[in-house]
Order: C-alpha cells, then structure tokens, then sequence
C-alpha cells in the first residue's frame, strides 16, 4: 500500500483530465520509474523510428552541428527533456573533439532518467562539465524568462530532440517555443528535433508495436493512478487505441473503456462514470513538412538556419535562431 503523501499537482491534472467532456491524461506523467522503463523499450524497439533516424543524424552530422553550435563560443547547453542522454552523447564527444568550451545541462521531470543520464554520459567522460536539473522544463522556462537588465548570463543553446515538440497542439506549440524565446538573445540557438510526414504505415506502426510496449507505456499511467492517488481502475477493461491522420499529420494515443465501469480516485474523493467506447486521451504525436516547420518558427519568433536529415528524411534535426 503507499503511504506517501499523494502529489497535489498530479491530483489537480487528473481531476481536471476526468471531468472534461472528452476526458484526458497528461502526458507529463507517463514517466514514473516504470514508464521510464517502457519508453526505453519503445525506443528499441524495431517500428519506432524515430530514435534510430535521430541516433544517425547525430552519427553522420553531429560534427557538422556541433560546428555550427560552437561557432558563436562557449556557451550552456541546456536540453529540455533529457531523457538518459543516448543520443546526446554523441553530440557532447562531437563538441570536446572540437574543443568547444561548454557546460551540459539536461533537464528532465523524471529523477530516475536524471540519474540514468548521469551514469551515462558521465563515465569515461572526465572532461564534461555537467550540471543536471531535476524540474519540470515549462516552469523552468516560465522562471526564466530574461529582462532587460539579463546581460551577464553565458550564451545559451536549447535542445528539445526527439520529436518531443510534436507532443503539443498547434497552440500550445508555439506558447512553448515562445517561452523558449523568452529566455533568449540574440546569439543564443535553439536546436530542435522533428518528426516529418512520411507513409501512414509507417507511422501507425511505430505507435502500436508488435511487443506491446506502447500499449504498455499508456496504461502505466493508470496503474500509477492506482498506485500514488489510490485509484481502483480495472487496467484491463481498457485497451490501447492509437490513431494518425494524415491529413492533419496528427498521429494520437488513446485509451478505450471496453465496458460501462465506474472508478473511485480516493485522493480525489471522487467516482468516474465511463461508457463502453469512452475514450480517454493521451498524447499526441505531430508529423510536419517543411513549410508548416518553417511557419511554427515563424510564428514563435524563430528562423530555420540549418537543417539536418536522416539519409529517408524521416526526421530532421534544425538549428533555429532567434529573431525580433
């Protein structure tokens, strides 16, 4: 049974989740120890590509982003959503053969992938000046955001790989990459991962594994509602249904109520009714071309100033600089 004293933020969202009209489940908590687990998983597994096509632009052109990185001088590399730092890794080697002068700084909600990157990255690297914070990015944004008087803090270069941007609606995208803004100048960067269109099949797959660990990863989330704000959902009685448009290029998780069933969140002194077929949303997963990519930029108060391809141009990693 766990006795911890249930997350009050965690509470609110769920609430807030449940009683909409079309319930839905932040994403943001997907990643408790378990989820970390399973969206390493996810990454491995043979239909999700967007790992190996980010893991080979980095191979094949990580000196040439680290060049572009490095030209302005030393400067703090802060990524947004972290993760264990797989990837990164190879851009961090890239910059020290360059001998750029920087310090890391990943950023991630999850303490157990903080601590997982750090093992990782840290080892056989004695040269890396790294300093991990362990904080949800959008309020680290929010805090800071520079003013006028900001005119000692180090260049900045904010990373967000791996298609992450792609986890937000069109809206909220561009209220993201304006946060990102706020807390630069005029010679700091951003470089971004992206998911292109690409054939639906290909898609479709990579959201519905043949292993299950998708499946696996979205209904964590109601076993750690069951878990840390004592919830009595039957995981069972819902199965994993992801959706991709490719008109809208919106590839979507959700998860679906096999029966009429009600649930008790006893943190939340409240009952949920669900129907047979209710849906509950979960994440989505935005694919782009280049025009939309550039306009989102645009838009948020960037320009595209270089872009890197996988050798399908599946994915595309972008340095953009701020602008305005």
């Amino acid at each position: 049974m766990n006795t911890s004293v249930p997350d009050p933020q965690f509470c609110a969202h769920v609430l807030e989740g449940l009683v909409a009209t079309n319930k839905y489940l932040s994403s943001r908590y997907f990643y408790d120890a378990e989820g970390d687990r399973l969206f390493q998983a996810i990454m491995g597994s043979p239909e999700y590509y967007p790992t190996d096509c980010e893991q080979q632009i980095f191979e094949q052109q990580g000196v040439q982003i680290a060049e572009a990185l490095a030209a302005g001088g030393a400067f703090e590399l802060e990524e947004l959503g972290s993760g264990d730092g797989l990837k990164t890794q190879l851009l961090l080697d890239a910059l020290h053969s360059l001998d750029a002068e920087f310090t890391y700084r990943p950023l991630d909600i999850s303490a157990n992938s903080i601590g997982l990157l750090t093992d990782r990255v840290c080892k056989n690297r004695p040269w890396l000046k790294m300093d991990p914070i362990h904080a949800d990015y959008m309020q680290h944004l929010r805090a800071n955001q520079l003013s006028a008087s900001d005119t000692q803090r180090p260049r900045q270069v904010v990373m967000f790989l791996g298609s992450n941007l792609g986890n937000f609606k069109h809206d909220k995208a561009v209220e993201f990459l304006r946060l990102i803004r706020g807390t630069m100048r005029s010679e700091d960067a951003m470089l971004i991962g992206l998911d292109l269109q690409k054939e639906p099949a290909v898609i479709r797959a990579a959201y519905n594994d043949a292993g299950g660990h998708t499946r696996d990863f979205n209904l964590n989330l109601l076993h750690r509602i069951n878990r840390e704000l004592g919830g009595n959902f039957t995981v069972s009685d819902f199965k994993h249904a992801p959706e991709y448009d490719p008109e809208t290029g919106a590839a979507c998780s959700f998860l679906v109520s096999t029966c009429k069933q009600t649930v008790h969140i006893s943190a939340l002194q409240k009952s949920f009714e669900f129907a047979a077929g209710e849906k509950i949303f979960m994440e989505i997963s935005q694919k782009y071309n280049q025009p939309q990519i550039e306009s989102l930029a645009a838009e948020s108060g960037f320009e595209v100033q270089q872009a890197f391809y996988d050798s399908r141009r599946w994915f595309t990693d972008q340095i953009w600089a701020p602008v305005g």
